[in-house]
């Protein structure tokens, strides 16, 4: 499976990247990731970002374009990718398909998963991190609580409620998001490649692209 997921914040990207790494091998791709990688193993382009990451600047379009091409060439990307909310704009987008092209790529579609808005509200708000830079998992207060004394039952750090996860943050957020990556919804839908894909459920939402992939 090669494809994008797209949706708000809270959408259920994450989740969702990993349920189909496990059903197909697809490996799942994130700007965050791949610029980690580049920066941890020194690469020439690595240690072009780290320079903007660490004056507290944007790393450029250009630069995270250049990384990702390397990227879709390794060798787990034979079995197939995952771009996790990637690309983030309509210029990224455009850059994104010609690399796409230049490499000989096929995308089977790409996924816009659909959650209303207090449904997000409610999955964020009450979302906790562990603070372990290292461990990083992902609890819900409601659903899935951590510990007893709010630790991490990976690690036993605290847990935390990130500062971009509080209501009004997370209303910023979306504002963002409409503004800036919404609009690829059309660039994909005008593309013939956009499959909508209501997401409040894991197994549903799972169930409905494999239903996408099959036809």
């Amino acid at each position: 499976m090669r494809t994008i997921l797209l949706g708000a914040p809270g959408a259920g990207k994450g989740s969702v990247a990993k349920e189909l790494n496990k059903l197909y091998g697809s490996v799942q791709i994130s700007t965050g990731d791949i610029l980690r990688s580049a920066v941890q193993e020194e690469t020439k382009l690595g240690k072009k970002a780290k320079e903007y990451m660490e004056s507290g600047d944007l790393v450029p379009d250009s630069i995270i374009m250049e990384i990702m091409e390397v990227r879709l060439q390794e060798p787990d990307c034979k079995k197939g990718f995952i771009l996790d909310g990637f690309p983030r704009t309509i210029a990224q987008a455009q850059k994104l398909k010609t690399i796409i092209d230049r490499l000989n790529i096929h995308l089977d579609f790409v996924v816009n998963l659909e959650v209303p808005l207090d449904v997000i509200l409610e999955r964020l708000e009450t979302r906790r991190t562990c603070s372990n830079p290292s461990c990083q998992e992902i609890y819900n207060i409601k659903r899935n609580p951590p510990a007893e004394g709010g630790k991490c039952k990976k690690c036993g750090s605290p847990v935390i409620q990130r500062v971009d996860e509080t209501k009004e943050a997370i209303l910023n957020r979306l504002e963002t998001y409409n503004s800036k990556t919404a609009p690829l919804i059309d660039f994909y839908e005008n593309e013939g490649l956009l499959k909508n894909v209501l997401s409040l459920k894991l197994p549903e939402t799972i169930a409905s692209i494999k239903k996408e992939l099959n036809s």
